[in-house]
């Protein structure tokens, strides 16, 4: 059914590709569905070090990758804490102050020149209350983010430096390329000297 649908959907807002795929993995759409909610994505390209998101704002957006990364993080005690990295083909958002239309605690920024695709959150609510498929899919992607996190935090409760490393490689194999060393030891909750010590090993 998938690829029924891409040429429909492409002729409603040249959505790419990938965003498609990874929405469908989580819950495939029906034709009508897709159109309406493929629609409803817009698309920004910004360069490196692009704040699009501050502390004291509200999130708007979940957003899809198409090409670059981003840095999730936030401030505390004047040093700046590394959340979440992404890099293209993956989706991400502020998941407290969308949903609760609060002001953000987490800043997000770019980390190369990136090619964001984005859906409003009043945008998908309302889908959401005409189209039970579009519930449906909502409901997974917060399920799965959740997941995420969860993932995350016994990542750095139960696993050494060097497990989560390796879990970092498997999951993105050219990160240590992209991203600055900083980001990525503040990211796994270490120094940057034991960082350097644990790809020494390698």
């Amino acid at each position: 059914m998938l690829f029924l649908q891409l040429p429909y959907i492409r002729l409603m807002n040249q959505v790419p590709d990938g965003l498609i795929m990874g929405i469908s993995g989580m819950h495939p759409l029906p034709v009508k569905e897709a159109a309406l909610f493929f629609g409803k994505w817009k698309h920004w390209s910004y360069p490196k070090e692009f704040h699009f998101l501050r502390e004291g704002q509200i999130a708007d957006y979940i957003w899809f990758i198409e090409s670059g990364g981003i840095r999730i993080f936030y401030k505390k005690d004047d040093r700046e804490i590394t959340e979440w990295l992404a890099l293209e083909g993956q989706f991400f958002l502020s998941i407290t102050s969308f949903f609760t239309r609060t002001p953000s605690r987490l800043m997000i920024h770019t980390l190369e020149p990136t090619v964001l695709w984005g859906i409003h959150h009043n945008d998908f609510m309302r889908l959401t209350e005409d189209h039970h498929e579009i519930e449906k899919l909502l409901r997974k992607m917060v399920t799965g983010s959740l997941i995420l996190s969860q993932q995350r935090m016994e990542s750095i409760q139960f696993e050494t430096a060097h497990q989560r490393y390796q879990k970092l490689l498997q999951a993105s194999p050219g990160i240590i390329q992209r991203v600055p060393m900083q980001y990525i030891a503040s990211f796994l909750g270490i120094t940057k000297e034991t960082l350097s010590r644990i790809r020494g090993m390698h």
